[in-house]
């Protein structure tokens, strides 16, 4: 039996309600449209890359396409492939950069506000949080930026492979260890 006449045989929940049979293409528009730009926003936060988000998100999405149907916990399965990718990706220009004699590559800035002092203002809280989180480790970083982007307990488990029992006690550790980054900051006493 083909993958078509599996998905349209058996009722589908749609949104925690049994809808009419939906094919694997829909059920795969209605997690996009619910999922990417929640997911671009963590990758670009953890990143600090909005195009190098962008292209990790759409090849989350690819991917699921690719497999030809929707996983148990979406959510967390794409979270998971992006974290894999987005280390890939940290991994490969790692090795880039010692290649080419330490040379960086640039870092893309988000859509900046409209008005200048508004756009000072968010950059330097932008540059503060960014230099804060910089300095936890990656996994903090990921539970802190899944955890603000909705994702619950159970998502990050999975994306992190950790079991869901741990994941307040380290979100809890990822917290405090960002907050006494934030306090040693000079930047915080002012």
């Amino acid at each position: 039996m083909n993958v078509e006449a599996v998905i349209t045989a058996r009722p589908t929940l749609v949104g925690g309600v049994h809808a009419r049979a939906v094919s694997f293409e829909e059920l795969f528009r209605q997690e996009f449209e619910r999922r990417y730009t929640s997911l671009h926003r963590y990758l670009s936060r953890l990143s600090d890359d909005p195009a190098l988000a962008a292209d990790i998100a759409q090849e989350a999405f690819v991917r699921l396409y690719q497999r030809g149907s929707m996983p148990d916990d979406t959510g967390a399965w794409l979270a998971t492939v992006a974290n894999n990718l987005f280390r890939n990706d940290v991994q490969g220009r790692k090795r880039r950069t010692r290649i080419m004699d330490g040379e960086r590559a640039t870092l893309v800035l988000a859509d900046p506000p409209l008005l200048p002092d508004i756009q000072a203002e968010s950059n330097e809280r932008k540059s503060y949080v960014r230099a804060a989180l910089d300095t936890i480790p990656i996994r903090d970083r990921q539970l802190l930026l899944l955890r603000y982007e909705g994702y619950s307990y159970r998502e990050i488990a999975v994306a992190l492979d950790i079991t869901e029992s741990s994941v307040g006690t380290l979100l809890a550790r990822a917290k405090d260890a960002f907050r006494r980054v934030l306090q040693e900051d000079p930047r915080a006493r002012e």
